[in-house]
């Protein structure tokens, strides 16, 4: 059983309760800007899963059935442990791959961009990371784990991870030694040269200290959250896609075709020999880094935000209604991501009235379309209330004056702006 879906609530509940906490205390973690692109990545995260569930699923179905050395015992308490554990080993595995080898951080950069920390980052999940994780998981089925212990223990693994992505937990005493907590998994999202590619165990810790990864926090030198190649955007296209045209930036302009098939398989730091003009480089400074802070007006803020809200109705309702074929969960998922994609733009100080005319527009016409095609009225009508409602609200957001275009403003490292 996945009991993803039945902690979504609690999950939303405790990023709720943290954000107040932090408030309370003048301690406040979370930026509009960056929270709502956390959120946006969870969402559109989901949607491709069920895209791409089907094909993982067919594989492991059949190493189970026909290639599995034997078949443990679904009803065992040992097989439910075992389970737990050895999922987490080969996470590990694939967690650090992932830090370690382009063509896998290209899957997993988009969980590091956030510059905060707080468990909105939590659900800031890779669109593509689900293309290739699901290959790490082989052998647990080959060992013969039943499919349905498989996803539950894979589902409780995802769960135990939110609560440890918080600046507000310290450190836990004996349990740092054997589970990951908030206090080592600061660790591993921060960019500070004593940190970067460390601790990547999801509930165990011990695997890093097993194989040499391990590294405590330390309290002389504050995490300094987000990635080395600053992305400079709220943009979740750009997010999961920016290391990939890296990538192939670097295989098209190499001079030398080792480093043409090489590129994706190198080291995240590597950058060709052959390439006519070299990579700029490395120069994070800890004590002049400063966060991608845009500044936008209140109006644009609070429209943004019923963007999010307008996303999260439309997954649970259109998407997980379960009335959709293939083709049609494929155009909300594309209208959902080109609604972010507007979305962020404004969050970056862009001025997109006329692509968010567009996007409007196409809002009106998938209304009609529920309405007469596929039966799913209530949904049709609410589509188009919203299309209708933003499209006569759009003039009054952009006749406020607070929003010079491009105009920023840099929060250092531990300053915060919600």
């Amino acid at each position: 059983m996945d009991y993803i879906t039945y902690a979504v609530p609690f999950f939303l509940l405790a990023l709720l309760i943290e954000l107040a906490y932090g408030i309370a205390i003048k301690k406040n973690t979370y930026r509009l800007n960056d929270a709502i692109s956390n959120l946006f990545m969870g969402t559109l995260r989901t949607a491709n899963k069920l895209i791409i569930i089907g094909a993982a699923g067919y594989v492991f179905y059949i190493v189970e059935t026909k290639f599995a050395l034997w078949r443990m015992d679904a009803t065992s308490a040992f097989t439910w442990i075992f389970a737990f554990v050895i999922y987490d080993f080969f996470y590990y595995w694939f967690h650090r791959i992932s830090h370690e080898r382009q063509i896998f951080w290209a899957s997993h950069a988009a969980h590091h961009q956030s510059e905060d920390y707080n468990l909105s980052t939590a659900l800031r999940q890779t669109g593509t990371g689900a293309f290739v994780s699901w290959i790490f998981y082989i052998p647990m089925f080959a060992i013969g784990i039943p499919s349905y212990i498989f996803v539950s223990v894979a589902s409780l693994n995802l769960i135990y991870q939110f609560w440890v992505h918080s600046e507000h937990i310290p450190k836990l005493g004996w349990y740092e030694n054997y589970f990951v907590t908030a206090s080592n998994h600061r660790v591993h999202h921060a960019q500070n040269e004593q940190y970067i590619d460390k601790n990547y165990g999801g509930v165990f810790i011990i695997w890093d200290r097993m194989f040499g990864t391990h590294k405590v926090e330390d309290e002389n030198e504050a995490c300094i959250y987000g990635i080395r190649s600053t992305l400079n955007t709220f943009n979740p296209v750009w997010a999961n896609l920016h290391v990939y045209v890296k990538i192939i930036k670097e295989m098209w302009l190499s001079r030398d075709w080792k480093d043409k098939l090489y590129a994706p398989f190198a080291r995240t730091n590597w950058s060709p020999e052959s390439l006519p003009i070299k990579a700029p480089k490395d120069n994070f400074n800890p004590k002049t880094f400063q966060k991608y802070n845009p500044v936008i007006s209140k109006r644009h803020k609070i429209y943004a935000l019923f963007q999010y809200l307008f996303i999260t109705y439309i997954f649970l309702a259109f998407i997980q209604s379960g009335y959709l074929n293939y083709l049609q969960l494929w155009i909300t998922i594309t209208m959902m991501t080109f609604t972010m994609y507007c979305t962020t733009m404004w969050f970056d100080g862009k001025e997109i009235t006329r692509i968010e005319i567009i996007r409007l527009a196409l809002c009106l016409f998938i209304g009609i379309y529920a309405y007469l095609e596929i039966s799913l009225i209530p949904i049709a009508i609410s589509v188009l209330t919203y299309s209708v409602i933003n499209l006569l609200v759009l003039p009054f957001i952009n006749s406020s004056q607070e929003m010079p275009e491009a105009q920023q403003t840099s929060l250092a490292a531990g300053e915060d702006n919600f």
